[in-house]
Parts: C-alpha cells; sequence; structure tokens
C-alpha cells in the first residue's frame, strides 16, 4: 500500500472553443449532430453496471422539431428504483474503502474524455436533445462538466488535507467518511453539466449514488453515464434510472438508508421533498443531508450612471440566452427613466436581429424553449400580458409551436412592479422592466429585496462607487450570486461559486469545496500515547494551614479520608 500523500493535477477552467467557420471543432461537431439526427437510439437504464430495458418506450423528439424522433428510453418503475438502491447499497463498501487518490483518477479520466473524444457527442447531444445553441452547449455540457470533475477533484483533497492540531502527548486525526447508505440525486433538463455534477460530486466523496435526470435530459444524460463507465467507474456507485417522480420517491424517501438528496430542480419540488423527508425522519439511520438549487426570479438594476451599451448587451444576454430557461436568467429589470428611451431603442434593435429556428443550423441565436407544457405556460403569461392595461409589449410577443416550441424573445414594460411576471419564476425568454424615476434607487432597491421569495442571482450597472457600495450592502440577502457591471449568467467553477438562499435553495455553492462537504461525515480520532493510570486530578489534594500539602488516600470500602 503506498504510504504517499498525493498532489492532483492543478485544476484549470477548459477553454471555450468558437466554433468559427472552418475550425475543426465546427466540422467535427455538424458531422455528429447529422449522424446522431439520423439514427433512433434506444437508451436503457444503468443499474450496477448493467444495461436495464423495459417494454415501456417512450419517444424523445429535439424541441425544436418535435416531429422528428431521436430516441426511445426505456421507462422504469419502483422496482428499478428498488434495485438501483440495492446496488447502490452493495458497492458502498468496496467504494468507501478504496483509496480517494484512485477515485479521483476516474473522474478526471471522464473529464479528459469529455474534453477530447467525447465532446462532439456530449454537445450534440446536448444541442439535440435540450435545443441549445451550439455556444450555450459548449460552455455547459463540455466547459462547465468538464471544470465540475476536475475542480472537483482539487477540493476533494482539500477537504481530506484539512486536519486538527495535536497538543503534548497526543495525535489528533480527522477523517471525512461518506455518508451511511446512499444519496439520491435528482436533476434538471436545462444543464448538461448540473445532471453530471449532481451525482459526481457525491460520489467523489466515496458515496454510491441513484440517479434520475429529468426526461427531458435523458438523451445526453445517458451518454454522461456510458463516459463515467468508460472512465472505470464501478458497477452499483452511480446508477442511473428513468422513472416518474412520485415512483421515486415512494421508495427513497422510504427507506431507512436514505444519506441524502443532491437536487438542482423547481422550488415546489423541493419543498414537497424537504417536508416528505421531515414526515418520513424517525425512518432513517441519520439525518438526511438535503442540498438544493431551486428556481430564481433574478434581477439586473441599472443606476442612473450606468454605461447604457454594456447594459443593452446584459440584458439582451442575460434575459435570453437559453431562451431564459436558466435558473439565473434575468427576468425583471429596473431601469431609471432618463435611461429607458435609449435602453428600450437599444433592445429592440439587438432582438430585431435574433434569428430563431433550429439548433442544427449555427447562425440561429434562439431555439425552443424545452417543451409543449413550458410553452403553453409561457403562452399563457403573454397572453395575459396582452390584455392587461398594465403592461405594455416592447419586443416580441409571438408564440408557435407548430414545428418547434418556439417563443419570441419578449419585452414587457410593466407599470406597476408588483405585476405576476415580475414576482413569479417563467422560465422563459421574458423579461419584465419597471422604470423608475431617477431620485429613487433607493427606493428601488428596497423594492427589488422585498419583492418575491427568492435569491439566486442579481446585478447592478453603475459607474457611481456610492451606488454600488449602497446596491451591494442592502441586497446582501438578495442574490447568492451578485454581479456588478455585468449580467447575471454565467458563473464559472471555481471562480463564482454558484447558489442562492431563501426561496432559491440551500446556498451549497456547486463548484466548491463547500458543496463537497457536505457529502462526507466527519471522524475525529484521538491517539494519547502516555494515557494517566490515576483518575485523581491535583484539585483534589488538600492543604492544610501550614501550607503543607496533604494527599487524599483512599480506604478499600472506597471512603475518602
Amino acid at each position: 500500500m503506498s504510504n504517499a500523500i498525493f498532489s492532483v493535477p492543478e485544476a484549470i477552467n477548459e477553454p471555450v472553443l468558437n466554433y468559427a467557420p472552418g475550425s475543426p471543432e465546427r466540422a467535427a461537431l455538424l458531422d455528429t449532430i447529422r449522424h446522431m439526427r439520423r439514427e433512433i437510439r434506444d437508451i436503457p437504464m444503468y443499474i450496477n453496471g448493467k444495461e436495464v430495458r423495459t417494454n415501456k418506450k417512450v419517444r424523445m423528439a429535439p424541441p425544436h422539431d418535435h416531429k422528428h424522433q431521436i430516441a426511445h428510453y426505456s421507462q422504469g418503475d419502483k422496482k428499478h428504483v428498488s434495485m438501483a438502491i440495492d446496488a447502490a447499497l452493495k458497492a458502498a463498501p468496496a467504494w468507501a474503502a478504496l483509496d480517494w487518490e484512485q477515485r479521483a483518477s476516474i473522474f478526471l479520466k471522464a473529464a479528459e474524455l469529455i474534453s477530447g473524444p467525447y465532446r462532439a457527442q456530449v454537445n450534440a447531444a446536448t444541442m439535440i436533445g435540450q435545443s441549445k445553441n451550439v455556444f450555450q452547449a459548449e460552455i455547459d455540457s463540455a466547459c462547465e462538466l468538464i471544470d465540475f470533475l476536475r475542480f472537483n477533484v482539487h477540493y476533494m483533497r482539500e477537504i481530506y488535507t484539512h486536519q486538527p492540531a495535536s497538543s503534548k502527548g497526543v495525535y489528533n486525526r480527522l477523517e471525512q467518511r461518506p455518508l451511511e447508505g446512499f444519496v439520491f440525486a435528482l436533476t434538471p433538463f436545462n444543464f448538461t453539466a448540473i445532471s453530471g455534477n449532481l451525482p459526481t460530486s457525491p460520489a467523489m466523496m466515496g458515496n454510491t449514488v441513484v440517479w434520475k435526470p429529468a426526461n427531458s435530459q435523458i438523451y445526453a444524460a445517458s451518454m454522461l453515464m456510458q463516459i463515467f463507465m468508460k472512465a472505470g467507474l464501478p458497477p452499483g456507485v452511480i446508477n442511473l434510472v428513468y422513472v416518474s417522480g412520485p415512483e421515486a420517491g415512494d421508495v427513497i424517501f422510504n427507506h431507512p438508508d436514505f444519506a441524502g438528496i443532491h437536487f438542482t430542480g423547481s422550488t415546489a419540488v423541493f419543498q414537497g421533498i424537504w417536508k416528505t423527508i421531515g414526515n418520513n425522519i424517525a425512518k432513517y439511520k441519520a439525518y438526511p443531508r438535503i442540498v438544493g438549487e431551486t428556481g430564481g426570479k433574478d434581477f439586473i438594476l441599472a443606476h442612473p450612471s450606468a454605461d447604457v451599451p454594456s447594459l443593452i448587451t446584459a440584458l439582451s444576454r442575460g434575459a435570453i440566452e437559453y431562451q431564459g430557461q436558466k435558473c439565473s436568467a434575468a427576468s425583471r429589470a429596473y431601469i431609471p427613466k432618463s435611461l429607458w428611451p435609449e435602453i428600450k431603442a437599444g433592445m429592440i434593435r439587438d432582438m430585431n436581429s435574433f434569428r430563431m429556428g433550429p439548433v442544427e443550423d449555427f447562425g440561429n441565436f434562439i431555439n425552443a424553449v424545452i417543451d409543449e407544457k413550458a410553452f403553453d405556460k409561457l403562452a399563457s403569461y403573454i397572453d395575459n400580458a396582452k390584455k392587461s392595461k398594465q403592461v405594455e409589449i416592447v419586443a416580441g410577443g409571438s408564440c408557435d409551436k407548430s414545428k418547434g416550441y418556439f417563443i419570441q424573445p419578449t419585452v414587457l414594460l410593466v407599470k406597476d412592479p408588483m405585476y405576476v411576471t415580475m414576482c413569479e419564476e417563467l422560465f422563459g425568454p421574458v423579461l419584465s422592466v419597471y422604470v423608475y424615476e431617477d431620485n429613487k434607487f433607493e427606493q428601488t432597491i428596497d423594492l427589488i429585496d422585498r419583492t418575491g421569495n427568492y435569491a439566486l442571482t442579481g446585478s447592478v450597472f453603475s459607474q457611481d462607487r456610492y451606488a454600488i457600495d449602497l446596491a451591494t450592502k442592502k441586497l446582501a440577502n438578495a442574490a447568492g450570486n451578485f454581479y456588478i457591471n455585468d449580467k447575471c449568467t454565467g458563473a464559472v467553477v471555481g471562480q463564482q461559486p454558484f447558489g442562492g438562499g431563501r426561496a432559491s435553495g440551500t446556498n451549497d455553492k456547486a463548484g466548491s469545496m463547500l458543496n463537497l462537504i457536505r457529502w462526507v461525515s466527519p471522524r475525529t480520532i484521538k491517539e494519547t500515547f502516555v494515557p494517566p493510570v490515576d483518575y485523581r486530578y491535583p484539585f483534589l489534594n488538600s492543604e492544610n494551614p501550614n501550607g503543607s500539602v496533604k494527599k487524599v488516600s483512599v480506604k478499600t470500602k472506597g471512603s475518602l479520608s
């Protein structure tokens, strides 16, 4: 057995490829997309390292071309959840006992596979299955996921090397054990990187995992699972199942070995899960770890001194990229009256230049929303806004689902800062704008802080340092990720750890040591080299009036004299 204290490769953010015309990455990706669109994949579950198929096949289609089938997956049931739990528990002892550097090697290899030979495939799967343009896929399914894997290995080593002090004659150690039981990873549709990070970060720390992705992300998730297995992930460490949420919950949240959940999704679902765990708390061997990032109603606040061109770009990108389907997307903006005419003109100019269509055409900046349910919800909000006397449609407002679920990027100017689209999470390419009087900047800060229950991301644009300082301090609890003179999206692993508070989640900061520390249970070990042989402490000795010390003795029957 090695007794070395190993270093790990330096964690550096993965460079973003540009996919410019004529570039080799563009040619490789276009060829991969064409190939993947020509086939219909049969996607199995993966339990205990084996492919598991059922007779119930669910059709999958691109959101931007919903009449074209790309795959079908095998839908499981409660039986498959139980199989996954059994496999995870069976794999747990050997996985926990494996030296940490061996676990690290698996995930570092996975990062290299995604960075190299599988980059085009993972990006193509994300583009086709989740309707992301090439840049949004590259920064997500390639770069961010690679960063998660590499930086988490770095953080894992830091956690393990943190040790307590030892006093004379004592040797103290701290070991980080995996949780006792299995971890449930429940992952969203919108980021392949999150889908990959939620099961791998607990697994990296020695836990075994049951992973349920969103149905609309299974196309890319299944590819990630194949990559993890190719990287050497042992059977049973991560088990990928496709079941309904209620069926998964009925089995998992009633199981005594349920040790924790790693979640990204809606606030309502997370709150329901938390309530269920609370009701079942007496069933578990230990208190489960609950780690979740949920919704957001993210804001951009402009001060009268704001630089207008950079603000317009931040609004166009922050609100509209990936059709506004980011938890961090700017969905409400507060603009001073003096700047509004110029900002309005700039946003209309930008949005009139947006091309919308399928991801296979790299000239399209806007693609489809994820599914018909999301389309119908967003179309309803836009239709109601058109009817409201409180709202002006500044740009966009059209919807069409005949071929794909396309929502035209829409800007709503609202008279009432508490209008529904200023308060509720829409999760689409809809930006609501409230214009305030220039002399009411501080009152507008207070308005932002008390609007809604979310606290995920937000930003302030200003060239006035006193205004920046005021907003930063007064909005201390309004956003877990706060930006100055930048859009409120685009957190980078290792640079801006991501997560928010209030109704936006537990703020355990994915992409940092803070998240990984949730997946271990520390044990303190104290070794005393020369232990005492008499229970008596010096204070038990009595002192005579003449200053001499009379030592305490013990009678045979145990009484003191």
